[in-house]
């Protein structure tokens, strides 16, 4: 055990320094993977109690290796119910692990004390960081505040379902299944699954995509709820008698991109991401649901804000803008985001998003639909950006739209009526028409 948390605490550390937790959990290796990933996400969603201990019993933070490794032995024991082990066994291989490692064999005594301190103390250690908001929600302070501010009835209950993992959900391609026959065939295997939106499942557990009845040949695809409104929200109403041009700006992983194509048949989509390597998932995404035939998809590699290196000139009948932004809406799905975004973040990416759409609007065309989304619940990334957009836009009109879809609230304004998103992520949807000429 004490090697698994050697390997997790290199990865906090990681993370502490400003990298995110996928890549650093990809360079662990790979006897280990699993259980670091385990072990690393937990200490993401405990990491403000964890720090807040540590200020507790130490006053003056160690060395970064060592902090590293006492804050995880902190966050994975301060509760006896979550602990993944025996908070002794604990204790007592991560003070192992301190003297097995050359950084932090130096400071394996401090370790030591302060752990069995922790130890013996544990309750009234507990209470004391109860007062700290930063430990008691484990989220920074300035995000807290910044819920507070934007959702003065619902900012407890966002903070308190960050806290949990997010459900496994799947997109069911109707090509292949209806989704009550995918449904049925998961039920079949052991795996119950509830009906959300218009052709989603979500499974009552997380499973590998290996257990899953055709996923490698494209029958089902792993894409939460939310994500999942998208391509039906800019398609509908569209003119079935010709073939639309759609631009996915910002398109990697490409599940929206294989959305749009399953949802339309006859579309043509340009598929961009400014990271080349980002488009190769792109291009495996497609080629395993099988939406590449007659070239009705493109991916290139190209900077969506600079259409001069990348447009042919023809306008697009629909463009879906899914924005880069701080990811508040999943944190449950990336805890390690809440301790990478600054408070500055959410603003400066709000500038981000408000040059994207002012370079994609001209390439529209008359009557054209833009879809803008964010997988943000910042007001910054999502109203308020696309009201600034429609002040100085004229000849742009904001349709029904969801907005901001909040974790935990039935949603409105969705084109699918049947059934709800279930415990969807949090995300901002606005659909933008352009004024015909």
């Amino acid at each position: 055990m004490w090697q698994l948390l050697q390997a997790t605490a290199a990865v906090v550390q990681g993370v502490r320094s400003g990298r995110s937790l996928t890549p650093e959990i990809e360079a662990v290796p790979s006897e280990l993977r699993p259980g670091v990933q385990a072990l690393a996400f937990q200490v993401m969603r405990q990491l403000g109690r964890a720090t807040a201990l540590r200020e507790q019993l130490a006053s003056k933070a160690p060395p970064p290796a060592a902090d590293a490794l006492l804050c995880t032995a902190l966050a994975l024991s301060w509760q006896d119910a979550e602990a993944p082990y025996p908070v002794h066994t604990l204790v007592n291989q991560a003070v192992e692990a301190a003297r097995q490692q050359r950084t932090t064999h130096a400071q394996s005594g401090f370790i030591n004390a302060c752990l069995r301190r922790f130890m013996r103390e544990r309750e009234d250690l507990v209470a004391l960081t109860d007062t700290n908001p930063q430990a008691f929600w484990n989220h920074p302070l300035w995000w807290i505040e910044r819920l507070k501010a934007e959702y003065p009835a619902q900012w407890q209950s966002l903070l308190g379902m960050a806290q949990q993992p997010a459900p496994m959900s799947l997109r069911v391609d109707p090509r292949h299944h209806s989704v009550a026959e995918y449904q049925a065939q998961l039920l079949a295997l052991g795996l119950p699954a509830q009906a959300v939106g218009a052709t989603g499942l979500q499974l009552a557990k997380a499973v590998p995509v290996t257990q899953l009845p055709g996923f490698a040949q494209g029958h089902v695809s792993v894409q939460d709820a939310a994500a999942q409104v998208a391509a039906p929200l800019l398609l509908q109403g569209r003119d079935a008698t010709k073939p639309w041009r759609i631009l996915d700006a910002c398109a990697a992983p490409g599940g929206k991109t294989a959305h749009l194509l399953a949802c339309y048949p006859q579309a043509r989509v340009l598929a961009l991401d400014v990271d080349a390597r980002r488009c190769q998932r792109i291009d495996q995404n497609l080629k395993r649901l099988g939406v590449q035939a007659e070239a009705r998809a493109e991916v290139r590699a190209a900077d969506a804000a600079k259409p001069d290196s990348w447009w042919d000139g023809e306008n697009f009948d629909a463009i879906l803008l899914d924005a880069p932004c701080t990811a508040s809406g999943i944190v449950r799905r990336h805890p390690d985001v809440r301790w990478l975004r600054r408070p500055s973040d959410s603003a400066q990416l709000g500038q981000i998003q408000a040059q994207l759409l002012k370079a994609l609007w001209p390439l529209l065309a008359p009557g054209g639909r833009l879809l803008y989304c964010t997988c943000s619940v910042f007001r910054s990334e999502g109203d308020e950006t696309v009201q600034a957009f429609l002040q100085r836009n004229t000849n742009a009109q904001l349709l029904p739209s969801p907005g901001h879809l909040i974790p935990g609230h039935a949603p409105t304004g969705l084109p699918v009526v049947d059934n709800a998103l279930g415990e969807h992520d949090g995300f901002y949807y606005a659909l933008l028409e352009k004024e015909r000429a």
